[in-house]
């Protein structure tokens, strides 16, 4: 019985909730994200497609503040399954475009809780929970998106238990590479772009005194987002028809990072995240159109 809930069962009832969102697909979060990466790029306009992981950008959940919990997540419960263990990650997402979404055009995510999976992992109990999001605009469905979450306790340096598993060797620099250095600023405007208030992306106390991590914790959206955008630039010709990306370790602040890709083919592209240590922190992939 994982996390203290009333058994299986209970998590298990929340499979097959759903949730639907309408929403106008504004130029401003595109611009304002193609700002946060150094894009240099001009302002969209109303025509322009979505670039891949963008849509993560619309759709937000808008819980008052009154709502948010100590950790700055919103409360438990409601389409998500109220886990109680208390650490929650974006653990991965595996997204298809199957066509183009456009600035100024109405879209619509209809999500579902597609399985809830508790497990024993080497720190505790873990919860994963997968989402499938469809968003379809006037042409029918544009990018389906399978996210999982994972909740667990509380880490090992937290709970007194010794510093964090080895780390795991990660691939070279590849084909292409950019060395990047984090900052509060690039942390705190992400976190503002998609309305997430989790305190371990801005709250260093927070992060490191009730979380137990050593700094502020990189988002990993934001990790998968710097990795297609890595694509773009390398591969300005290519689109992205496919994007899966794994988080194996947290990218923290403290340290610049390297983002990673080589080409897999012709159509394909192997992508990673390595930290300064040179261990593996994202594993990731993108298939070409």
């Amino acid at each position: 019985m994982a996390g203290g809930n009333d058994g299986g069962t209970e998590l298990k009832a929340w499979i097959g909730r759903t949730e639907t969102m309408t929403e106008l697909v504004a130029a401003r979060p595109v611009a304002a994200l193609n700002a946060t990466l150094d894009r240099g790029e001009a302002l969209p306009s109303p025509g322009d497609p979505l670039p891949p992981l963008y849509h993560w950008l619309y759709f937000l959940p808008l819980a008052e503040t009154a709502e948010l919990d100590a950790d700055g997540h919103p409360r438990r419960g409601g389409f998500l399954p109220p886990v109680t263990l208390p650490r929650r990650m974006w653990a991965s997402s595996d997204v298809a475009f199957t066509g183009p979404i456009r600035i100024g055009e109405e879209a619509t995510r209809s999500s579902v809780i597609e399985d809830i999976a508790e497990k024993q992992g080497r720190t505790g109990p873990l919860v994963f929970v997968t989402i499938r999001h469809e968003i379809a605009c006037a042409d029918g469905i544009a990018i389906t998106d399978r996210q999982t979450i994972v909740y667990r306790g509380v880490t090992r340096d937290a709970a007194g238990g010794g510093g964090p598993p080895a780390g795991r060797p990660a691939p070279g620099t590849g084909d292409f590479s950019r060395t990047i250095t984090p900052s509060a600023a690039l942390l705190f405007r992400y976190s503002a772009l998609i309305f997430n208030a989790h305190r371990i992306h801005y709250d260093h106390p927070f992060t490191t005194e009730v979380e137990g991590y050593p700094a502020l914790v990189v988002h990993g959206p934001l990790l998968a987002t710097l990795l297609a955008d890595l694509v773009r630039r390398a591969l300005p010709d290519v689109s992205i028809t496919r994007f899966r990306f794994r988080a194996v370790a947290p990218v923290f602040d403290d340290a610049p990072f390297t983002i990673c890709g080589r080409r897999d083919g012709e159509h394909a592209v192997a992508l990673w995240v390595r930290d300064g240590a040179g261990d593996l922190c994202v594993d990731a992939a993108a298939e070409l159109g």
